[in-house]
């Protein structure tokens, strides 16, 4: 069964791309689909433009785009909830700087259910 996993990326994005420390400030995002361990396809995407209450665009457009899990470094609680109700897991990136790093730690299990202590306040760029 194909997953699509979202990782925050800098740009132009990609499997060699940089993770992005904080979700909502990301140039774009990587959609890579696996099955079984296995990448079968890399798409990339852009992040949405920053709104009044814009944390959530984001959660839904990624929805949207089928993903779900995203692996992340940081982010607010009002999206990490956004996740949790549109049904995407949120993993901890667990300090892999490329998105192969994170995707290969995600594939052997080695990251971390996102949780309360890895949210940061409103998103200033200051998360783990």
């Amino acid at each position: 069964m194909t997953t699509i996993v979202a990782v925050p990326s800098a740009h132009p994005g990609g499997l060699e791309a940089a993770v992005s420390d904080h979700f909502g400030h990301c140039d774009v995002f990587t959609l890579v689909s696996v099955d079984g361990g296995r990448i079968e396809g890399v798409r990339i995407v852009p992040n949405l433009a920053h709104e009044q209450g814009g944390c959530l665009g984001p959660v839904h457009y990624l929805a949207e785009q089928g993903a779900r899990v995203l692996i992340a470094g940081g982010m607010g609680m009002r999206p990490l909830a956004g996740f949790t109700e549109v049904g995407i897991i949120v993993m901890h990136h667990g300090g892999n700087r490329s998105v192969s790093e994170a995707m290969v730690a995600f594939a052997q299990g080695q990251l971390l259910r996102f949780g309360n202590d890895h949210t940061c306040g409103g998103g200033q760029g200051h998360c783990h």
